[in-house]
């Protein structure tokens, strides 16, 4: 099937089983047959595409577990569906896809951190992030880890940079509850798991037992144990058998990397590992990938932590980013490149754990001497050339091409010859520019190749080349799937792979678990020889701010609106989607996908600008959203905000403020009553609805000229819209003149004030007449004001300070010194201050703004000053208030800040800060705490 055809290949649904489906689910469970829905659930990061019949988002494992029962009496496809950011095609789905993410996110800290409880929905680094006060961590940690959910950890077996095999999923897992498709809840940890199995599930028992005894025999036990003991996801876990005794044990270790082909996963225990404080990080260039190879098990033998290679052509691959760490003068040839990396607790431990290998150095073929540093900007600049090679080749690939990301595994004595034969493939099927790098340290290696799949000459390339490469790694006895698990792309090679005997044993265990062959069809256990080289996707160009996009979903989890509507991802699936109906004139998807996608895609986008801060190929999908909000707004409606542009002054510092004031003294129900009236007639994304906790208006701005000013100060307009609700402060503004003049800063407020705004009120909703009126003011005065930009410019509003810099920088003003008033008096200001009282803990909330624009230690430095503990919570994220976005759509904030505001209420806090106002509005109103600006906390105890 071709990319195009894939894209809208609309099946027919199955009515009737949907029916029945949304009847047992009930009424509080999301199930659709929109289009909109299943194509934003088609995607993941594989090269293939299968578009299903339905989505349901089950909230309970007892709603999974009824879902199934309707699935196998209809015969019916399902797959349970998490982060999405699999490489080989787990997620695919031609019926009924569940998301398991969404609502299935709680998780519980166990035993001071040795432990921890989660819910399959909730990422690698959300479960870090809880788990860091305690000095612990996952022990899986693979490079997805910002996107890759614990469901997809466990369905894919997920390993990583140091954990090798000791510290996988695997050998980390304690106990997991168990949906099975027959219904069956287990719970492994339970005493009792195996009396409960044994009753309700008789036949799947027997058949554990009987291939437990077959695989312990002393021929098989032993291939078995070669097998895994190196990295292996290929197939299911047949070691299993040998390693684990009871059924309840064997059970719970098949569903680690079985990809939901057996069960669904609904809650999982890890054992947790030590995070080490110290790193000591080596870059060793190498005359040759031979002589890098040769030296890996000295390196390995001496106890380093990590061991990353990097071949010739990534090196080449990177470019400028390599040549900070390369000597003057070096061209690359054949060198080859490790990164080792000894992590302890101490400097005095580092020193002892790297001894031994740091003395073997001398002994290396080494082109320069080897460097070994501590420092934590080095060590970036030498993990930027191992982690940003996805990246750089992603984004530089040919238009219409995929980044094929794929892993392999091989005892390590066979890694050089593999590695050179690799290169040999690449050059017989012409893959110019192919990469090779990875986990040396565990013979795992990474090969990233692209290729457009275009037409039958590109398409039999690519199933040359897998053959070729399915030969070379089993005639190395090596595993065809070390770390990504073996989904769709190389299920017709498992039988290869393990011969007739295990590979019967794991459709033995498939048959037990499955019988009718429900879940996710056609991974692990194919279909047919080729489905490897069907449903392929391609990505056709569709707009320029999104085409770089490679679909991993890394931008999913930092998103507001991931709970409530779309993604990032998902905005842009569904833009390719219309490009991909349109190419095919399939004019009725085209106009269906353009008006289901209205609140979905663009109203409920905050344009935060979050998503770019993880998004491996620099994607600000906001930008994509404030062009559909442009195409979409009328020519009445432009002019009218280009006409606010001009008589800003009577907006923001007169109506504005004036509204606010009167709707605080009326009754708040009145006010919302009258304002859904209007909502309903006008739109629900152009009449905002007012709560009660929502503040009056603020003071107006008014100019303040200082003779010799230090600084040219734009107090933000929000702040005249929204007046504080600081006990002792009557704003930012006034907050941050009090703290100047105490310090002897000098801070002038220019001439024509009130008529000034940053312009993103105008960026963001796709204005650019409107946004273009106001950077001409603000050049205008902002100029004249400071001295042609000889001054910096401080604003008080970090959402505010981002929008002023890419106005001034949209107007051609590149020489502006924009900064936010948090990191002015941080630098200027605190070190002048008398010590001040401190409370004993302050709850902080960084904002998307403060995040891009790299101030947030600053933030937590002048909190530190009010406080003697200042926390981020867990679940941390944009609150979606996003300027007007929470006056206009309550429920994205309140989806947004769920997660932080249930971990805001379990601390024992006096303060709760942050940076900005239309923030601490929103966090006011998701935790019921009083969030102010940490300026006017410093100035209230001056």
């Amino acid at each position: 099937m071709s990319a195009t055809a894939g894209r809208i290949a609309m099946t027919a649904v199955p009515e009737e089983t949907v029916r029945q489906l949304a009847d047992v689910l009930g009424p509080d469970v999301e199930v659709s047959t929109r289009e909109l829905d299943r194509l934003a659930l088609a995607v993941d990061a594989s090269h293939y595409l299968a578009i299903p019949q339905a989505i349901a988002r089950p909230k309970t494992a007892k709603q999974v577990a009824s879902a199934m029962a309707i699935a196998v009496n209809a015969g019916w496809p399902l797959t349970l569906r998490g982060g999405g950011s699999s490489l080989s095609g787990q997620a695919m789905s031609r019926g009924l896809t569940m998301d398991v993410r969404r609502n299935f996110r709680n998780f519980e800290i166990l035993d001071g951190g040795r432990k921890v409880r989660t819910q399959p929905g909730n990422t690698i680094v959300q479960i870090n992030a809880a788990l860091a006060r305690y000095g612990r961590k996952l022990g899986p940690d693979p490079a997805s880890s910002v996107a890759c959910t614990i469901g997809g950890l466990v369905a894919n077996n997920s390993s990583g940079m140091t954990c090798g095999t000791t510290a996988n999923t695997y050998r980390t897992i304690d106990s997991m509850v168990i949906v099975l498709p027959s219904g069956t809840v287990v719970d492994t940890g339970d005493p009792h798991a195996d009396e409960l199995l044994r009753d309700k599930e008789p036949n799947l028992v027997a058949t554990l037992e009987h291939l437990r005894d077959e695989l312990r025999a002393p021929d098989l036990k032993k291939d078995i144990e070669r097998r895994y003991a190196i990295k292996n996801t290929m197939g299911y876990g047949v070691n299993s058998f040998i390693d684990f005794d009871t059924p309840a044990k064997i059970l719970e270790h098949l569903m680690v990397g079985s990809e939901g082909t057996l069960g669904f996963v609904a809650q999982a225990t890890f054992n947790t590992v030590p995070v080490h404080k110290k790193n000591l990080t080596g870059f060793l260039l190498f005359n040759s990938l031979d002589s890098a190879n040769e030296a890996l098990p000295t390196l390995v033998d001496s106890g380093a932590d990590v061991v990353e290679l990097i071949d010739s052509e990534s090196i080449v691959a990177m470019g400028q980013e390599s040549a900070a760490l390369l000597p003057d003068g070096f061209k690359v040839n054949k060198e080859a490149v490790l990164l080792v990396e000894y992590q302890g607790d101490s400097d005095e431990q580092l020193r002892e754990l790297s001894k031994e290998g740091l003395a073997k150095f001398q002994d290396f073929d080494l082109y320069a001497d080897a460097e070994m540093t501590q420092d934590p900007k080095r060590r970036q600049q030498m993990w930027v050339l191992r982690n940003g090679l996805y990246t750089k080749i992603a984004r530089n690939r040919p238009k219409g091409t995929v980044a094929l990301l794929e892993d392999v595994a091989v005892p390590v004595p066979k890694l050089a010859g593999v590695c050179t034969d690799l290169h040999d493939l690449f050059g017989k099927h012409n893959y110019d520019g192919a990469v090779i790098f990875g986990h040396a340290k565990d013979g795992n290696i990474h090969f990233l190749v692209t290729e457009s799949f275009a037409d039958e000459k590109a398409m039999k390339r690519y199933e040359l080349f897998t053959e070729d490469l399915v030969d070379l790694i089993i005639g190395e006895q090596g595993t065809l799937k070390a770390e990504h698990g073996t989904g769709r792309i190389m299920a017709p090679f498992v039988k290869r792979q393990y011969g007739d005997d295990l590979y019967q044993v794991m459709v033995q265990v498939k048959n037990a678990c499955d019988p009718k062959n429900v879940l996710n069809p056609g991974t692990i256990i194919p279909e047919d020889d080729m489905q490897h080289l069907r449903d392929i996707k391609r990505t056709e160009d569709v707009r320029p701010v999104i085409d770089d996009c490679v679909e991993c979903g890394y931008c999913e989890a930092v998103c507001p609106s991931q709970h409530l509507t779309t993604t990032p991802r998902q905005r842009i699936v569904l833009q390719r989607a219309i490009g991909a109906a349109q190419a095919m004139g399939d004019e009725d998807l085209v106009e269906t996908l353009r008006n289901q996608q209205g609140y979905d895609v663009v109203d409920t986008c905050a344009v935060d600008g979050m998503c770019q801060t993880s998004c491996p190929v620099n994607i600000n999908t906001g930008n994509l959203v404030r062009e559909l909000r442009s195409e979409q707004a009328s020519a009445v409606e432009k002019k009218m905000w280009e006409g606010m542009a001009h008589s800003w002054n009577l907006v923001a510092d007169g109506a504005a403020g004036l509204g606010m004031t009167v709707a605080k003294k009326l009754p708040n129900q009145v006010v919302r009553s009258g304002l859904g009236v209007a909502r309903k007639i006008i739109g629900t994304d152009v009449v905002p609805q007012l709560s009660a906790e929502l503040p009056g208006g603020g003071p107006r701005r008014r100019p303040v000229i200082q003779h010799q000013p230090d600084a040219i100060f734009m107090p933000a307009c929000i702040g005249s819209m929204f007046a504080s609700t600081h006990p002792t402060q009557k704003g930012v503004g006034p907050a941050l003149m009090k703290l100047a003049a105490r310090a002897g800063v000098r801070l002038s407020v220019p001439e024509g004030i009130s008529g000034l705004c940053c312009g993103t009120p105008w960026k963001s909703k796709g204005m650019d007449d409107g946004q273009r009126a106001m950077g001409q003011r603000l050049v205008r005065v902002l100029g004249e004001a400071s001295d042609n930009w000889r001054l910096p410019i401080i604003c008080d509003n970090a959402s505010c300070t981002e929008g002023l810099i890419v106005t001034l920088r949209n107007e051609g003003v590149d020489n502006a010194q924009v900064v936010d008033a948090v990191p002015f008096v941080a630098e200027h200001i605190a070190p002048k201050l008398p010590r001040l009282h401190r409370d004993a803990c302050a709850v902080v909330h960084p904002t998307c703004a403060s995040t891009q624009l790299g101030i947030n230690d600053a933030l937590i430095t002048l909190s530190g000053l009010v406080a003697d503990e200042v926390r981020i919570p867990d679940g941390w994220r944009c609150c979606g208030f996003a300027g007007d976005r929470g006056l206009l759509h309550e429920e994205l904030t309140a989806t947004a800040t769920a997660d932080e505001a249930k971990s805001v209420n379990s601390i024992d806090a006096s303060l709760y800060l942050s940076c900005n106002r239309t923030c601490e509005l929103g966090m006011t109103r998701a935790t019921g705490h009083n969030y102010t600006h940490v300026l006017e906390e410093l100035a209230a105890r001056l």
